[in-house]
């Protein structure tokens, strides 16, 4: 008996060993879902909208009043429009909707700074994930400056594929896309994507907010982000997203079920209840695992010398 009692101790030792360290486990699983990938997309909160003046500082022209980006999400983006490419082909913009999703940029091509940074952003998140530019999504920047041409197009796309370090790929440089148009064409497109921008006379430029959009492969808008850095994880969950799980790995479908969109921050954000039930799913296996583990663990009672096995006998 005192041998059993030792054992059963010893049991029960073990369980409790094995269920702190399954908290732990749990425990830093949650602190990395929520403070490393939390801090990372909290880094990268950015605003469309330019800075408000104070009540005592000079009111900017009625022009420039109303520029930024207004979100419509859901909005059919004017596939049957009418641009050019960087060769000077004739395109509609559906030509580059259908079976992927495509990130669309408002910028025009020779914007002294602004618009370089927003492209340099898109560069930077295309760059910091896995999935692949022309191979899993596209890329459509469509200059809203009416004035130009193939020739400013040809030579920033040189200039952004040398960014990506893709240059001389057949496949990304197939799925970059950069559009010139006329006044109409340009409006409809900015129209549907709520992007609102003044040509100032004073300084001979355009007046405007930064930031991109996601649209399915059917040409609807679903996402917004704001300002000149998008976050890779951002901008690929987006596109995850937007692409019905057609793209991304098990690993960013759990991710894209433990956070959601929040079009009011243009970013990614916890989504706890859901967490919470995949915390008490992962649990659950743990103890399911744990059972089966002491199970197979369990030590069998040895047998004392010179008793019989049988039942009965004299006392």
């Amino acid at each position: 008996m005192s041998s059993k009692r030792k054992l059963d101790g010893g049991d029960r030792k073990t369980f409790n060993v094995t269920r702190r360290a399954g908290r732990f486990a749990l425990c830093a699983a949650a602190v990395w879902l929520l403070g490393a990938h939390g801090s990372r997309l909290t880094a990268y909160a950015q605003y469309a909208q330019p800075p408000q003046r104070g009540a005592s500082s000079a009111q900017p022209p009625d022009t420039l009043r109303n520029i930024g980006i207004e979100q419509r999400q859901g909005n059919a983006l004017p596939l049957a429009a009418i641009f050019r490419d960087e060769a000077g082909r004739e395109v509609k913009l559906g030509d580059y909707f259908g079976k992927k999703p495509v990130v669309v940029a408002p910028v025009y091509f020779d914007c002294p700074m602004l618009c370089n940074q927003v492209l340099s952003g898109l560069v930077g998140s295309i760059r910091g994930q896995s999935l692949t530019l022309g191979q899993d999504f596209e890329v459509v920047a469509v200059s809203f400056d009416p004035r130009e041409g193939p020739a400013q197009a040809a030579n920033k796309k040189a200039v952004v594929l040398t960014d990506l370090r893709r240059k001389d790929d057949p496949v990304a440089a197939a799925g970059l896309h950069l559009l010139t148009g006329d006044r109409a064409q340009i409006e409809s497109v900015m129209e549907s994507v709520g992007f609102r921008y003044a040509f100032d006379e004073a300084t001979n430029q355009f007046a405007h907010a930064a930031g991109v959009m996601v649209a399915t492969p059917e040409g609807k808008l679903s996402h917004y982000f704001y300002g000149i850095e998008y976050a890779p994880r951002d901008l690929k969950l987006a596109l995850v997203e937007s692409s019905s799980g057609k793209l991304g790995s098990p690993v960013d479908k759990l991710i894209l079920y433990c956070y959601h969109y929040d079009p009011t921050t243009g970013k990614y954000g916890p989504a706890i209840m859901n967490i919470m039930r995949v915390g008490g799913v992962l649990t659950l296996a743990g103890l399911v695992a744990l059972i089966m583990i002491l199970r197979r663990r369990q030590p069998r009672l040895p047998v004392a010398a010179g008793v019989p096995t049988g039942a009965g006998g004299a006392a």
